[in-house]
């Protein structure tokens, strides 16, 4: 017949795992250098960023004005010398291009 008894422990397991009474000397000294620091995730606090220039939407808006206006030219074959060139249009698209990086630095 079995019983339904547990076997004593073989070793006691349990009690106190911080010794008894207040703080100890470590941290009463430590209190004075300031907050303990955190396990804890902090993220960082955005950076805040100053406004744009007034020119720069100016800026941005005649190089696109530009581009468009060298690549149109380009085309109709007036005012620009050897307008044969594919190099206009490469002009124009890097004019286009600068307007959309001034573009990026707008807040």
């Amino acid at each position: 017949m079995a019983t339904d008894k547990r076997p004593a422990p073989s070793r006691r397991t349990g009690g106190r795992v911080t010794p008894k009474g207040g703080p100890t000397k470590k941290s009463v000294d430590s209190a004075h250098d300031g907050p303990a620091a955190s396990t804890r995730y902090t993220p960082r606090s955005a950076a805040v960023h100053a406004p744009s220039p007034a020119w720069l939407p100016v800026v941005m808006l005649a190089l696109f004005l530009l581009g468009l206006l060298v690549i149109f030219l380009h085309y109709v074959d007036l005012f620009l010398p050897g307008a044969v060139s594919n190099w206009w249009l490469l002009g124009g698209l890097g004019f286009i291009l600068s307007g959309i990086i001034a573009a990026t630095q707008y807040r």
